[in-house]
């Protein structure tokens, strides 16, 4: 499987928890203020092991006018855990764990589909960027959208 290339500014992760590598990487800055909002920084810089599929800032601007906006507000800081723990999977998942049509339940409570191809994999409709950056604290996948919950589940 074929990941684009993705740098960060570290070279070294194993002191570097999964907020910490978000924070050094230049086109993650979007998702750092929403976890920051969210009041998620303390729960990702924890033990885990997690893994996070991390929307880059187009994924966040490619959202309908306004939506991003809404959900940084203090009074939308519930739609926002749900948006952003739906990211989060329990446990570290590498992409070699993967199989076409695998599901992982979320944080959020609702369950993510994997899919695998000779173009590379997918979270639900998000392309895999990036794969398999390690933390301290689990791992980081870089997706290109925002991966929203099932509507019965969210407002969204």
């Amino acid at each position: 499987m074929a990941f684009a290339p993705y740098s960060i500014s570290t070279q070294n992760n194993d002191h570097h928890d999964i907020v910490s590598i978000a924070q050094d990487t230049d086109n993650l800055s979007t998702l750092v203020a929403a976890i920051e909002a969210a009041g998620l920084v303390d729960v990702l810089k924890g033990d885990g092991p997690f893994t996070v599929f991390a929307p880059t800032n187009e994924a966040f601007e490619a959202l309908p006018d306004g939506t991003l906006e809404s959900l940084l507000m203090p009074e939308n800081q519930d739609q926002l855990v749900e948006i952003l723990t739906y990211h989060v999977v329990a446990g570290e998942v590498m992409s070699g764990d993967l199989s076409d049509g695998m599901t992982a339940e979320t944080v959020e409570g609702s369950e993510v589909t994997i899919s695998l191809s000779d173009s590379g994999a997918k979270v639900n409709d998000a392309n895999v960027e990036a794969a398999d950056i390690e933390a301290s604290n689990g791992v980081v996948h870089v997706i290109d959208a925002v991966i929203l919950p099932p509507e019965d589940n969210s407002g969204y």
